[in-house]
Order: C-alpha cells, then structure tokens, then sequence
C-alpha cells in the first residue's frame, strides 16, 4: 500500500500528513441518511467531536441571488425593478466590490432585457452571471449575451440522484462532467450549484466530484466555481457536529480533500432552521469565500441567507465595513415598502419599522438619558434610522416630542420640543387612552392618526 507523503503545511509550519484522496462510491442504494433524517421525526444533530481549523480567506465576499432564487418564491419583478435594485446593490457593495456578483434568469424577455440594462450600467460589481438549466442551448444563450460566468445545477444527494434523476452515482457524475466541459468548451466559466448539499455523502459524492471538476478547471484554464447548497437548511454550526450536517465539516472537505481555492468556494444558505445567517457566516469562517444571499432573505420556503445580515457580519468579522454604504439598505427598504408594495414585517433585524423601537417603559427611560443602553449602535450614521421610542402612560411631552422628532426626522430648528402646541395635545389624547383602562403601548398607525387630527384642530398642514 502506498504511504501518504509527509510534508511542512506553510500555513503554520507544522508536519502534515498528506490527505488521502477518496474516490466515487458508487452505491447500489441511495443513502439518505435516514438516522439523521427520519422524516418522521424531527431531524436528528449527532456529534462526533471532529473539529475542524478556521480558516478565514484573506478576502471574502457577498454573492446575491436576489433575481435568481428570490424570484422563485415572489411575483416576478419588472425590469425596472430589477435595473433599480441592482443599482442599489452597485452603491451598497461600494468601490471594492463586496457583493461581488448577482445572477439572473435568462428565459423571460423581462429577464433579457433587465441584463442587458445591467450590463449597459458598466459596473465592475456586481458582475452580472446567469443560471441556466443544463443544455447545451442555454449556453449558447448565455455566450450570446457575453456573460464570463454561469450557474449550473449539479443535484449532488442521493434523494435527487436516485429518487429524481434515476441514475447511480457515476451516472450523475459523468453527466455532471459532460455538461461542465461543455459549459468550458464555449469559454464560460462554470459555477456548479450543489443541490442538497447538507443531505449527500460528502467523501463518497461531493468530494470524488469536486475533485474532478478541479481537473477540468486546470485543463482548459477557466474557473470552476463550486456553490454548496444548503437547500433543507439542514446546516449546524455547532463544533463537532458531523457531516453531512457540519458546514465547517462540508467548507473543510471540499477545500482540504478535494482542493477547491477558497475563492471558488461559496456558500447558499436556506432559513428553515433559522440558522442561514449562522451558517453562512460559519461558512466564511472556515474558508469559503463567498456567501451567497438574497434582499431580505427573499427566497423559497423560509427564504435564503438575507443579504443585509451579511454586510453587517461582514463588518463585525473583518472589524470594517471597507467602503460598503449601508446607508443604501434603508433605501432599499423604502423602495420595496414604496414602489414593490413588499411589507417587511415590523420586526425584521436593520431594515423593520420597529427593529430599533423601545416599548418597555423603564427601557425607555434609559434610551431618552443615553441611546447607547438599549440601541445596537448608531443606527442613524449607518441607516440613516434614528432610534426610536414608543409612546406609553409613562412618555410625558418629551418622550412624545422625541417620538415625532424621530418618525419625521426633524431636526434643528424643525425639532418640536415639549412646549410645542402639537405634542400638548397629542399628550392629552394619550393620557385618555391609559385613564380609559389602556395597558399597551401606542402603535405607530394610532401616533401617525392622531397627528393628522390634531394638525387639523390646530391648522397645520
């Protein structure tokens, strides 16, 4: 038996086994792991304490798949919509180009035309690329636009490869191959979608395959780009957590054992667990380093890994946010609440009309002394969202001056303080809601109404 060489790794300068290399098990039955997912049961999360390295890329990146994947579960956007949206995405990701790429459909004129507007705009980033279905047309299609890159599904469980395709193994490998090379035969750079990537047999599949797609990425000199779907959402993020549940393990295997660069590594999250934020940060962490997300987290089912949680994760790993202006997420909120007609819910992190609203009184309290006790940090240099206070039994004229100061924006000279006519009276409604028997807050709908009234009792307008 050959003896795997021993090597200094230059990353730390250690003694390192060579890695073992696995090839394709190409199984009778479809393996479903079904003492992780009995279906049931409620999925299982088993542990064998295996722990990985961090591996933090020198550079990472956001990917966006908002008129890809967020089109799948939303009525279609228009083209102007889309021309708009991917402006916005050009401001927020700023002049280093953190969102690096967004994908688009290629099949409706819509689709054709709102790239072509895209490409029309000259930007660097996000580059435009496409997702296709895995034809030999469909590339023609995407050659005949000039895009440098596109998507392709690569199912890579074996519920899809068994149950969905009705093929083994090496039947899904070696149709997987053809259609790369072909995708490399017309000069495009492939970027290979691993459907379900959280439910395959990582040594037995994902990385005998990846490995040969690195062999087609060296012979015709083009990159091929591997995204690992977590397409349940079956992801963890927990430390020793086996595969094919660990992302670390997944990002770890792919790099190490079938030796993918980093920057050919991106990560799709889905939210059914309410974990694609963790594990897309997870993702970067251990060496991926793209993070693949959509606006808000649009996607299907429970919807993708949101683009916004991202930029601020960003900010928080690399301690900068280096140029990103996330001022533009608040314009981006707008523009869908204004001009979609998407209602985001009041509660959603960064962009929700109350994710930076204090209710409970006491909080309350301390927010008017010094926002910095109960706001996250300085939401109004960085999305343009003064922190606010709800209104209660315990307000008083400052509290609701400061309410109106912080909905309207008003400052300076425009600011109402607690003698101003207006908030007098908005005050006395107030104290007749808690004297009538009231024990909840004032909405927003209920402060916004009374306002209107009372400009009118005083002739405001």
């Amino acid at each position: 038996m050959e003896q795997r060489k021993v090597y200094i790794n230059p990353k730390n300068n250690l003694l390192q086994l060579e890695e073992p290399i696995y090839p394709l098990a190409d199984v009778k039955e479809a393996n479903t792991f079904r003492n992780l997912f009995p279906y049931d049961e409620i999925p299982k999360i088993a542990f064998n304490d295996r722990i990985v390295p961090h591996n933090l890329p020198d550079e990472i990146f956001i990917t966006d798949t908002t008129f890809r994947d967020g089109q799948q579960s939303r009525a279609p956007y228009t083209t102007e919509q889309i021309v708009t949206l991917y402006d916005f995405l050009h401001r927020l990701g700023g002049p280093k180009g953190i969102i690096r790429q967004s994908e688009f459909f290629l099949y409706s004129k819509k689709d054709r035309d709102a790239v072509y507007k895209c490409l029309e705009r000259g930007y660097k980033f996000p580059e435009v690329t496409s997702w296709i279905r895995a034809s030999k047309k469909d590339f023609e299609l995407v050659k005949e636009i000039g895009l440098k890159e596109t998507g392709i599904l690569v199912s890579c469980s074996d519920y899809h490869i068994f149950y969905k395709m009705k093929m083994t193994r090496r039947e899904a490998m070696n149709h997987y191959l053809s259609i790369v090379r072909e995708c490399l035969e017309t000069g495009i750079s492939a970027r290979c979608h691993l459907e379900d990537i959280t439910r395959s047999d990582i040594h037995g599949f994902v990385i005998p395959f990846c490995s040969e797609l690195m062999k087609l990425s060296k012979e015709y000199q083009i990159p091929v780009k591997i995204r690992a779907c977590d397409t349940m959402g079956y992801g963890v993020n927990f430390a020793g957590a086996v595969i094919p549940r660990s992302v670390q393990g997944i990002i770890y295997g792919i790099i190490t054992h079938a030796g993918v660069p980093s920057e050919y590594l991106e990560w799709h999250g889905h939210n059914d667990f309410y974990k694609a934020v963790a594990n897309s940060t997870t993702a970067w962490l251990y060496g991926a380093a793209g993070v693949n997300c959509s606006l808000f987290g649009i996607g299907e089912r429970t919807g993708n890994t949101p683009l916004e949680a991202m930029v601020f994760e960003y900010g928080q790993i690399k301690g900068s946010l280096d140029g990103m202006d996330t001022r533009v997420i608040t314009e981006i909120a707008e523009y869908y609440e204004n001009e979609i007609g998407y209602r985001l819910p009041s509660r959603t992190p960064f962009v929700g009309r109350n994710f930076n609203v204090t209710r409970a009184g006491i909080h309350a309290d301390g927010l008017l002394k010094n926002e910095e006790i109960y706001n996250i940090f300085d939401t109004e240099k960085f999305l343009n969202r003064p922190v606010m206070v709800a209104v209660s039994n315990t307000s008083g004229l400052a509290g609701i001056a400061h309410w109106i100061n912080s909905y309207y924006k008003l400052k300076g000279d425009e600011a109402l303080d607690k003698s101003n006519p207006l908030v007098a009276k908005v005050k006395e409604w107030v104290d007749n809601e808690y004297d009538s028997g009231r024990v909840t807050v004032i909405t927003d709908e209920e402060m916004l109404a009374v306002i209107d009234d009372v400009k009118k009792e005083l002739g405001i307008f």
